[in-house]
């Protein structure tokens, strides 16, 4: 049977306090996009843009042949 420390404090009573000022970087990470993520979201948009018009393009040149 493995020993068990039991203490008397509560686990919130155990952590060390963090002042409003340690926690704000914290929140201001969370919340920020990473920098690869936003780079490959413009690049989809943009490749997808680019498809989407060649194929209105063939579609366009396609009516006028007939």
């Amino acid at each position: 049977m493995p020993d068990t420390q039991h203490t008397s404090q509560t686990p919130e009573a155990q952590q060390t306090p963090q002042t409003p000022e340690a926690h704000q970087p914290q929140q201001k990470q969370q919340s920020k996009f990473p920098r690869g993520l936003i780079i490959r979201l413009i690049a989809y948009l943009f490749v997808g843009h680019l498809f989407a018009f060649f194929v209105y393009l063939l579609f366009v040149l396609g009516a006028q042949n007939q």
